[in-house]
Order: structure tokens, then C-alpha cells, then sequence
């Protein structure tokens, strides 16, 4: 019996996505450059660590968090999403599980009162879980947490809150992995493309023209879909949810996501609440 292979949305068999961290004045270049080129991010933000109104940083400081009003200029209505980083920073595994939960659901419920949306995704505070920590997380409601891991490789997650990326903007085969991405094509299940890093890391490091030309080179591509990490994880886990029958010729869709599906080299589209037979 030929296998269901999942396909992303247009029936397209690459994403892409981004994840920067922090909420910091280098945000501003890093999104102008990213909705040049088409590419979607998840920007993750601790709301207990905005700068005061009105601060000036020295000169020379790199790490420049923003004001709640500059946050609130900058992200809202931008296509990108906003989650979780942790109120204040904090590394979970040095603290309590009760402190992980404050400080999980503080920075979601001050973040959703302030962008007015349910926020579901989280990037770990310097990268550090636990298997104490991530059991925490489940009982905050947050659907995925990335953590500091590369992989050189473009799998579809499996464990959504010890999420891997497939490298930092600053590996030194970020082009090469770009340019396998790009020109090879995969044989079964599609590919995932995930970038991450921390923008003032560009100005510190004087190397902006590293995601300018990663931008350039992989925007603007009909065969990859730029999504934010949450519309990814949503995508799959619809996917994941599609009832077959037990000769797998009957496929339904118990979900509200128009899904796209590849079985025995056909293209299908499996609308939500549909069932069809594969032929």
C-alpha cells in the first residue's frame, strides 16, 4: 500500500521559516530585509524586559532592547508572529517548576493582552529545557518551544517542544545548506528550512550581509512555502490528524485546515470535514 507523504500548502514541498529572539532595535533592519524578500519569523519577546520610554543606550551597546511602544510599532499586523521567550529571561532549568510556569504563562498572558491574539509558541531563554521544564509547558498550552540545536538537516519536528533548528544564521554551511535546500528536491516527506538567531547578533558581529544575501538567494521561490513557526506546526498537525481507512484508499479530514496530500505520485487536496478515495 503506497504511503501518504504531506505535502505543504499549494502542494508545495519546501518551508521555510525564522526565529529571532529578544524584542531588540536591530528588528526593525532584520523584518525590512526578511518582507523584501517574502520570508516569514517568529519573533520571541520577554514583555518584563522592555526598556523604558525614552531610554538611550550608550554608544557602542549592541543589545538593545525595545520600548513597549517601539514593540508595539513594529510588530503588530506584519505577517510575523510574536511568542513566548520568557518573562524575564530566566534560565528554566536554575528554577523552581512553579517559577518555570510563572514565568511561561506571565510572558503568554502579557503578550496576548498586549497583541490582542492567543500566543502558543516559545523559544527556551539560552536554549536550556529539561524534561521538567518541557512538562511545564505542556500544562501552559504552549504547542512548540525551539531550543539551540542544529541539524544541518530539514526535518519536519517530531517532539515540537525540543524543537531543533536546521542551523544559527552565523554555522559556516549556512549557504551550503541554503543551496541544498534549494536545488535538490526531496524523494519523500517534504523539507523544513529553519533559521535561527538573535538580529542585534548582525550588527555586533558586522555581518548583515549574511541574511541579506540567505534572504536574496532563497526569497521569492514558487516551490517554497515562508511561513511563521505556528502556522508550520499547525499545518503538520493537521496533517498528522487525517483518519484512513484500514486499507488507506478512504482518507478524512477531521480538521479545519485545507490540507495537501501525496499519495502513489498523485497530488491531492483534502478540504476540512472532507473524506475522498483515493484512486
Amino acid at each position: 500500500m503506497p504511503e501518504i507523504y504531506l505535502l505543504f500548502p499549494e502542494g508545495k514541498c519546501k518551508a521555510l521559516t525564522l526565529s529571532y529572539d529578544d524584542g531588540v532595535e536591530q528588528d526593525v533592519r532584520l523584518m525590512q530585509i526578511l518582507d523584501q524578500h517574502g520570508l516569514k519569523c517568529t519573533f520571541n519577546i520577554n514583555s518584563n524586559l522592555y526598556a523604558p520610554e525614552g531610554t538611550k543606550y550608550p554608544e557602542g551597546q549592541v543589545h538593545r532592547r525595545m520600548t513597549k511602544s517601539q514593540v508595539m510599532a513594529l510588530y503588530p499586523d506584519s505577517g510575523h508572529e510574536i511568542a513566548v521567550h520568557a518573562a524575564q529571561h530566566a534560565d528554566l532549568t536554575a528554577i523552581p517548576s512553579s517559577s518555570v510556569v510563572w514565568e511561561v504563562i506571565k510572558d503568554k498572558q502579557q503578550l496576548e493582552t498586549q497583541f490582542g491574539r492567543i500566543i502558543r509558541g516559545m523559544a527556551y531563554p539560552f536554549g536550556r529545557f529539561s524534561d521538567d521544564v518541557v512538562s511545564a509547558l505542556r500544562s501552559c498550552g504552549i504547542a512548540y518551544a525551539r531550543t539551540v540545536h542544529s541539524t544541518c538537516q530539514f526535518d519536519i519536528p517530531i517532539d515540537w517542544l525540543r524543537l531543533p533548528a536546521t542551523c544559527h544564521h552565523n554555522h559556516p554551511q549556512l549557504m551550503d545548506l541554503a543551496r541544498r535546500f534549494a536545488e535538490q528536491k526531496p524523494v519523500f516527506q517534504p523539507w523544513l528550512f529553519y533559521l535561527w538567531g538573535h538580529s542585534y547578533e548582525f550588527e555586533a558581529d558586522h555581518n548583515w550581509h549574511v541574511i541579506e544575501e540567505f534572504a536574496e538567494y532563497l526569497g521569492g521561490r514558487e516551490d517554497i512555502w515562508y511561513a511563521t513557526n505556528i502556522e508550520i506546526y499547525d499545518y503538520v498537525e493537521a496533517w498528522r490528524s487525517l483518519i484512513t481507512s484500514a486499507d488507506g484508499l478512504r482518507i478524512y479530514n477531521p480538521t479545519c485546515k485545507k490540507l495537501w496530500i501525496r499519495w502513489h505520485q498523485k497530488v491531492y487536496t483534502i478540504e476540512p470535514g472532507q473524506e475522498i478515495k483515493m484512486q
